[in-house]
């Protein structure tokens, strides 16, 4: 599993910055038959939060009906220079995690 992030190197003091992202990951609903006509277990990504220094600032609760691979795009405040650390868990406790540097100027 892998993930995308976009989001700007460099950023102003205070400047909203926009941040998309995108986990590849089949999400699963357990309610697809597979090929020997047996539910395919549920898996689904269930949770996304994105830390900005240790301080969360966006958290997202993913359900059945989201896509495969879902894509997410929010705002946050450029306040210092620092780490933004995302993370997708799936129902079988598996993470995706990327971490990306913003330097504010």
């Amino acid at each position: 599993m892998a993930a995308l992030v976009k989001l700007p190197q460099r950023a102003r003091a205070g400047e909203v910055i926009e941040i998309s992202v995108m986990a590849a990951h089949p999400m699963e609903t357990g309610f697809r038959t597979g090929l020997d006509g047996r539910l395919v277990p549920r898996n689904i990504l269930n949770t996304f939060v994105c830390l900005y220094e240790g301080v969360e600032v966006f958290r997202a609760e993913l359900f059945p009906a989201i896509t495969a691979d879902p894509y997410l795009a929010f705002t946050t405040v450029a306040t210092q220079t620092g780490t933004f650390e995302f993370r997708w868990t799936d129902d079988r406790g598996e993470v995706i995690a990327e971490r990306r540097q913003l330097i504010v100027e």
